[in-house]
């Protein structure tokens, strides 16, 4: 099975300089984990959920704060092609919840996410598919919380 047959539609928001509120109401109005930030047809960074709550956890003034200042830039991408089995490893490898799926990173595409319960509604009928992308997501989890015990974050 490819991501592609599973993915959702990307939420985007197409301006950097956008603030964090904007982001964080559009994520809400749009019940989504993360928005791709695309510059044109440039997908430049992805802003999650993670990084509006750290972000408030810090004290920042979110209606002052633009998405650019938090946003991932550096971002790890996978065609439509990619194997769920492929996706997963990446996430569990790299300890992300958001895997933007692209075509030569111009044409924005979709989103895997680490709810792969979600996932399943969606046809996913390869249980040990399933599995890995439950144990990735949970490894993500916990490498975070061993990061924020011992201050990682700060």
């Amino acid at each position: 099975m490819r991501v592609s047959e599973i993915m959702t539609k990307a939420a985007v928001i197409d301006h950097a300089e956008d603030t964090l509120a904007e982001a964080a109401r559009k994520m809400w109005k749009q019940q989504t984990g993360s928005l791709l930030v695309m510059d044109g047809e440039e997908l430049v960074g992805i802003v999650t959920e993670r990084d509006v709550l750290k972000a408030v956890a810090s004290g920042v003034r979110l209606e002052e704060t633009r998405v650019s200042e938090v946003m991932s830039k550096d971002l790890i991408t996978v065609g439509p092609g990619t194997s769920l089995r492929e996706a997963a490893k990446v996430m569990a490898e790299r300890w992300i919840r958001h895997l933007p799926v692209v075509d030569r990173r111009q044409a924005r595409r979709g989103d895997v996410s680490e709810g792969p319960r979600r996932s399943a509604g969606r046809g996913l009928n390869e249980p040990e598919v399933l599995e890995q992308l439950v144990e990735a997501s949970e490894l993500v989890r916990e490498r975070r919380l061993a990061r924020i015990e011992h201050g990682a974050w700060d």
